[in-house]
């Protein structure tokens, strides 16, 4: 139960750090259409490296989706220290956003 809570989390914590930005619309999920949408309404480029960054997440986070029911492997843990690195990133990336909308 606790690696479904860390996703679950993590997914909240991304998309509270790209709705601390003023947008036109905020980010709902992170399902590709949810990203879609969102990068199409604020006019942020699909090959911005937020927009990457954000998708290299959710990526990340439905395989570990799929994978919770299984036994945590290697491959899950690594999984899950990258989503924190991609997690630490899209701070980064957020934080040199102007403050006003894009």
């Amino acid at each position: 139960m606790s690696e479904f809570n860390n996703r679950i989390d993590a997914q909240r914590k991304i998309l509270e750090i790209v709705n601390s930005h003023r947008w036109a619309e905020e980010l709902f999920g992170l399902s590709s259409g949810a990203l879609k949408r969102w990068a199409d309404i604020n006019g942020v480029s699909s090959g911005a490296p937020l927009c990457i960054a954000l998708n290299e997440a959710a990526g990340k986070l439905f395989f570990l989706a799929n994978k919770s029911q299984e036994q945590v492997t290697d491959e899950y843990q690594l999984l899950a220290a990258e989503v924190e690195e991609l997690t630490a990133a899209i701070v980064l990336l957020r934080n040199s956003l102007k403050t006003t909308r894009v």
